[in-house]
C-alpha cells in the first residue's frame, strides 16, 4: 500500500467510515438501482460492468457535495439564505453538506466542519474506483482498456473537483491519493501546500480529459468538455490567488509571472471547450418569448433552462442527476427557492432587494434608474409612482432574465398542491394566503414565511405538476457552457485586454436576456470588459453558487462590503424596511476570516502536525 504525507487520525476515520458505507451507495445508473454486489469482496472487480457499476455508486455520493452549491451565494450580496433543509444537513451514506445557519455575507469561515470532512469521504469513494479499476488493467481484454481507463478518468475527475473545492476554501489541504486500510497509514500528517495539490489536481484534470470520450455517456456522467472546463477554472483561479494575493494563507507568495501565464493557459483551455465540441448555449442562446407583467404563461427560455427540460441539453457541460419519488435521490430546489403556495416549500433562499437593480434595460442595455422602495400600507401613491420597487410598471422592459429569476409584485405563478395544479397566484410582498382580486378575477395570493426583501424565486422553481416539493429530477448543473463563456472572457481579457471573441461570447450571454451588444465604453478598457463580465455573472449565474468563491478570488469583499471599521451595508425590502446589517465597525479580522475557513478545531486537537489558517489561531 502506498503511503502518503498528508492526512490526520480523524481524518483516516472519516474516510474508512465512508468505504464501510460504500458498498451501501451504488447504482447501476445514477438513479435508482440498488447494489447487489459486495464491493469489497475479490471477485468484484472482473469485468466493465463491475468497474461502472463502482463509479455510479460514486457519482451518487459525490454528487451531494456540490448540488446544494446555491446556499454559497448567502455568502454574497444578492442572495439570502436563511438557513437550510435537515435533509442538507446529514445525508445518506455520511456525506453531509454543512453546518446549519452559515450562510450570511460574515462568520462562514467557521461553519463547514462537516463539509470538511465530507469531502474526504468523496475523496475515498473516487479512489476507491481508482484503485481497484488501475488493478484490472492488466489482465483486461484489449477492447475493455479505453472504457477501463475512462471509469478511472471520470474518478479522477471527480477526486479534482473535490480538491479544487477543498484549496478554494482552506488553501493548503491534507491530500489523500490512496485507500487507507489501518490507521497508521493515514495518522499525524500534515497539510500539503496549495501548490503541490494544485498540480495534483492538475494531473487529475489531464487524465480526465485524455481519457474521457468526446460526448457523455448519459446524462450526469462527464465527457472531455468537462475535464477541459475544470482544468481551465482551475488555472483561472490559481492565477487570481497569485495576481490579487491571498495574504491570509500562511506560506502562500503571490507571482504575477504566474498569474499571466495562468490565464493564458486557462483562456487556452476554455477556448477549446468553446470551439471543439460543437457545444451551444441552451435553445441557441435565444431569448424566447416574454409574457406581459402580471402574466406568465409565457416564460423566456433562461427560465426552462433550469427546469427537467434542460436535462442533457448541450449547454450543460456537466450536471449531477436526480430522481423522483421513490429514489432518495430528488433534489430539493423547489422547497428552498418557493414558498408554501408551491407544495408547502419553505422558501430557505430568497433573491435581496439589490439584486433587481442589476436586471438591464432591453432598450438601453445599461442600466436604469435604481429603484425606490415604497411601503404601500403607508403611502397611497407607492404602486404608481415611477421607479417605485411596488410599482409593477417599474420593471417594464428588463433583461428577460428578470422575470425568468425573480417574483415582484403582482407577478403570477402557477401554484401546486398535492401534484396538481392549484390556479394562478400573485406574488404580493406582505399579502400572503389572501384572496385578492385582479382585473376582476379572484386568485390567493402567494403565500410564504420566507421572505424579507419583497422577492421570491421563479429560477429553479417548477411549474408543472407531477412531483412533491423534494422529488425534483432537474440535473444540477456543475459546469456550464454559458459560465465557461464568462470565464473566456476574464481570462482572455486580463491577458490580452478585450478581445473580440470574448466580447461576442459575452453578447451572446446577454442575448439570451434580449439585451443589444455590449456599448463601445463597456469594452473600451480591460477595467471596463471586466465590469461588464462581472455584471453579466452576477445576473446569468444567481443561486448557482458562484458569487462568494468570485468575490473571494477577486478580493473584492471590501469592494462590495466597504473596508474595515466602515459603516458596512444595510439590506432594505421593498418597502424601504431595514433588515440585515453586514460588516458594521467590522474589524480585519472579520474581512480575514471571511477569506479563507477555519480548519476543524478537532482536527487540531487529534493532530498536532495539522496548523491552523493564521486568522482562525
Amino acid at each position: 500500500m502506498k503511503k502518503m504525507k498528508t492526512t490526520s487520525k480523524l481524518l483516516f476515520i472519516t474516510v474508512l467510515a465512508g468505504l464501510m458505507l460504500f458498498n451501501n451507495s451504488c447504482q447501476k445508473d445514477l438513479l435508482e438501482q440498488d447494489p447487489t454486489v459486495d464491493l469489497f469482496a475479490d471477485a468484484f472487480w472482473k469485468t466493465e460492468d463491475d468497474a461502472t457499476f463502482a463509479l455510479m455508486g460514486a457519482y451518487g455520493d459525490i454528487r451531494y457535495l456540490f448540488d446544494r452549491d446555491y446556499f454559497f451565494d448567502g455568502n454574497g450580496e444578492y442572495f439570502k439564505a436563511r438557513g437550510q433543509t435537515l435533509s442538507k444537513t446529514i445525508l445518506r451514506n455520511g456525506m453531509a453538506y454543512s453546518t446549519p445557519y452559515s450562510w450570511s455575507p460574515t462568520g462562514y469561515g467557521s461553519q463547514h466542519d462537516i463539509y470538511f470532512k465530507s469531502m474526504y469521504l468523496g475523496v475515498i469513494r473516487a479512489n476507491y474506483v481508482i484503485a481497484n479499476v488501475e488493478k484490472m488493467l492488466p489482465e483486461a481484454k484489449p477492447s475493455s482498456i479505453a472504457n477501463l481507463e475512462a471509469i478511472i478518468g471520470e474518478a479522477r475527475l471527480l477526486r479534482g473537483m473535490i480538491y479544487f473545492r477543498l484549496i478554494s476554501m482552506w488553501g493548503d489541504v491534507p491530500y489523500i491519493d490512496f485507500v487507507p486500510t489501518r490507521p497508521e497509514e493515514a495518522a499525524g500528517f500534515s497539510r500539503m501546500p496549495i501548490a503541490e495539490v494544485k498540480d495534483k489536481i492538475m494531473a487529475d484534470f489531464t487524465y480526465a480529459f485524455e481519457k474521457l470520450p468526446v460526448a457523455t455517456p448519459k446524462v450526469g456522467r462527464a465527457a472531455k468538455p468537462a475535464a477541459l472546463a475544470f482544468r481551465g477554472k482551475l488555472q483561472l483561479y490559481w492565477a487570481c490567488w497569485n495576481k490579487f494575493g491571498w495574504p491570509e494563507l500562511n506560506g502562500f507568495t503571490p507571482d504575477a509571472i504566474a498569474a499571466d501565464a495562468a490565464y493564458k493557459a486557462a483562456a487556452e483551455d476554455f477556448k477549446k471547450v468553446i470551439n471543439d465540441y460543437s457545444l451551444t448555449l441552451f435553445r441557441n442562446g435565444e431569448p424566447g418569448n416574454i409574457d406581459a407583467l402580471g402574466k406568465a404563461e409565457i416564460l423566456p427560455n433562461y427560465y426552462y433552462l433550469f427546469t427537467p427540460i434542460a436535462n442533457g441539453d448541450k449547454e450543460m457541460i456537466m450536471a449531477f442527476n436526480h430522481g423522483l419519488t421513490g429514489t432518495f435521490q430528488g433534489e430539493e430546489l423547489m422547497r428552498d427557492f418557493a414558498g408554501r403556495t408551491m407544495e408547502g416549500s419553505q422558501a430557505w433562499v430568497t433573491p435581496r432587494f439589490e439584486i433587481a437593480d442589476r436586471y438591464q434595460s432591453i432598450i438601453t442595455g445599461d442600466f436604469a434608474d435604481p429603484l425606490i422602495p415604497m411601503n404601500p400600507t403607508t403611502n397611497p401613491n407607492a404602486r404608481t409612482t415611477a421607479n417605485s420597487a411596488v410599482n409593477p410598471q417599474s420593471y417594464a422592459n428588463r433583461d428577460y432574465r428578470m422575470k425568468s429569476t425573480i417574483l415582484w409584485d403582482y407577478e403570477m405563478t402557477l401554484a401546486l398542491f398535492q401534484k396538481k395544479e392549484n390556479g394562478w397566484s400573485p406574488w404580493i410582498y406582505r399579502v400572503y394566503n389572501t384572496p385578492v382580486t385582479i382585473d376582476g378575477v379572484v386568485y390567493r395570493s402567494y403565500n410564504t414565511d420566507g421572505s424579507n426583501s419583497g422577492y421570491v424565486f421563479r429560477k429553479f422553481v417548477r411549474n408543472t405538476p407531477g412531483h412533491d416539493r423534494s422529488n425534483g429530477n432537474f440535473a444540477w448543473p456543475v459546469m456550464r457552457l454559458a459560465d465557461v463563456y464568462l470565464m473566456y472572457a476574464e481570462a482572455s481579457n486580463e491577458a490580452y485586454g478585450p478581445q473580440a471573441d470574448a466580447i461576442s461570447l459575452v453578447n451572446k450571454v446577454r442575448h439570451r436576456g434580449n439585451l443589444p451588444p455590449l456599448a463601445a465604453a463597456k469594452i473600451s478598457s480591460k477595467a471596463n470588459f471586466f465590469d461588464a463580465i462581472e455584471q453579466e455573472r452576477i445576473v446569468e449565474l444567481i443561486g448557482e453558487g458562484h458569487r462568494n468563491f468570485d468575490l473571494r478570488r477577486w478580493r473584492a469583499i471590501e469592494r462590495v462590503w466597504g473596508l474595515p471599521g466602515g459603516s458596512g451595508k444595510r439590506h432594505y425590502d421593498t418597502y424601504g424596511i431595514p433588515n440585515d446589517l453586514y460588516y458594521q465597525n467590522a474589524n480585519e479580522l472579520t474581512y480575514q476570516r471571511a477569506y479563507i475557513y477555519k480548519i476543524p478545531g478537532d482536527e487540531i486537537n487529534r493532530n498536532p502536525n495539522m496548523t491552523q489558517n493564521t486568522p482562525w489561531q
